[in-house]
Order: structure tokens, then sequence, then C-alpha cells
């Protein structure tokens, strides 16, 4: 009678062994794959804001253009005899904004001032 309740224990241990370890390896690949997912949407969030910034920085760069052509033509239109004052007052604020660069700056300011 004590062999067969051996037996029982034993395969009442086992059956138990067998299930934890079951849950255990069942509880680590439901990880893996929340893991799995999580890096494949930050990879496909990391390329959204990837392209929504090129699309700003696009959308700058024809502004920064659109503003900057005026610029070019305004030493052109200057009066012979005077500083336009209302120019300079542009370059300034165009400066200000980051719009243009030091360079551009002197380079604009020099061609209005003469």
């Amino acid at each position: 009678m004590m062999r067969r309740r051996g037996g029982l224990v034993r395969m009442a241990a086992t059956t138990a062994v067998v299930a934890g370890t079951a849950g255990a390896v069942s509880h680590h690949q439901q990880q893996k794959y929340a893991n799995q997912a999580a890096q494949q949407q930050a990879a496909s969030d990391g390329q959204q804001l990837e392209a929504q910034v090129a699309a700003q920085q696009a959308q700058l760069d024809a502004m920064a253009a659109q503003q900057a052509a005026p610029v070019a033509a305004a030493p052109a239109a200057a009066p012979a005899g005077g500083i336009d004052m209302e120019q300079l007052k542009q370059l300034g604020e165009l400066h200000t904004a980051g719009i243009l660069s030091d360079e551009e700056f002197a380079a604009a300011k020099a061609k209005l001032l003469g």
C-alpha cells in the first residue's frame, strides 16, 4: 500500500512540476511577444516622427526661401542717396528670428548700406 501512495505522491509532484514549468514558459513567451510588439511600435513611431520632422523642415526651408527672396531684391530698390530704414529693420527681424545666419545678415546689411 505504501508503494502505491509513493507512486501517487510522486505522480502528483511530477504533475505539479510539469504544470508549473508550463506556466512559467507560457509567461516568458507572453513577455517576449509583448516586448517584440513594443519594439515594433517604437520603430513605427520613430519613423512617423522622422517623417513629421522632415515635413516641418521642408516647410521652414520654403518659408525661409520666400522671405529671403524679397531681401535679395531689396538692395537693388534702395534709394541712391539714403539708407532705407524699413529694409534694415526687416533684415534685423529676420536675423533675430533665426531665418538669416550671421553671414547672410552681414552681407545683406553691407549691400543695403552700400
